[in-house]
């Protein structure tokens, strides 16, 4: 109960070791959630996901800058792989957001997926809780990187990025199944590379074939390059916009049916 109090009153400590009781499943981590649950339901949830490499730690550090110029107080997860010899991980996403460090408005934790599939920690969704609950205005969640079939972040956040680069491969081929189905935004990130035009063309494409949608009801495509800074301030306005017209609301009421 002491610690359900910190928590709810923005504790930043309270609130990592909350994080770690859920980690360890036990009857503690029922009750602790059970506590937290009314007050939840206030974040925004929005999900990175896409193919290892494209760089997603790096467009989420850019858009925390943005969040945080805004007055937003933003939480991250970040979903690390683990190895399957030493059941540790690298967690290396810390690398990519050292200068929100002593930020008192940022809070990041990694976790690890501990042999997990679908890209996401085995309790992820109880660490958004437990963010909701502390009063994060934003909770991201970076998934590990994933391939065709990892969708379980659309279970988790109200709306769901789907970042890919171009030079990779055939890009639209590591997208192409489920995840296209899941994403509210695709980002072409790295969009100072060659073939970053071609590869967005083909998500369009890909989008309009056999859509019934109105061209304005599809997923926004959006070229962004972390090393120029183009297209940052127009994916947060994406992301704005989807909270807008009520894409979150929406997704909150179809978690809850």
């Amino acid at each position: 109960m002491n610690l359900a109090r910190q928590v709810l009153s923005g504790d930043t400590r309270a609130v990592a070791r909350a994080i770690s009781i859920v980690e360890l499943e036990g009857a503690e981590s029922n009750r602790l959630i059970g506590l937290l649950h009314a007050n939840t339901g206030h974040a925004h949830v929005v999900g990175f996901t896409g193919p290892p490499g494209v760089g997603k730690s790096c467009l989420v550090d850019r858009l925390t800058r943005l969040w945080r110029k805004a007055k937003l107080k933003v939480a991250v997860l970040a979903v690390d792989p683990t190895s399957p010899f030493t059941g540790g991980a690298l967690l290396g996403d810390r690398i990519r957001m050292q200068c929100h460090t002593l930020d008192p408005g940022v809070f990041f934790r990694s976790m690890a997926t501990r042999g997990q599939l679908g890209g996401l920690a085995p309790t992820t969704h109880d660490a958004v809780s437990i963010l909701d609950a502390a009063g994060f205005d934003i909770v991201v969640i970076e998934t590990v990187g994933v391939g065709q079939g990892e969708v379980d972040i659309s279970r988790t956040a109200h709306m769901s990025v789907v970042v890919v680069a171009p030079g990779a491969g055939d890009d639209v081929q590591a997208i192409k199944a489920g995840v296209m189905e899941i994403a509210d935004v695709f980002v072409v990130n790295k969009s100072d590379r060659d073939g970053a035009d071609s590869t967005a063309s083909e998500i369009e494409a890909m989008l309009m074939l056999g859509s019934s949608k109105l061209d304005s009801e599809l997923p926004a495509v959006i070229k962004t390059s972390v090393l120029n800074g183009d297209g940052i301030d127009q994916l947060e306005v994406a992301i704005s916009d989807f909270v807008k017209r009520g894409g979150i609301d929406n997704a909150r009421a179809r978690a809850r049916a």
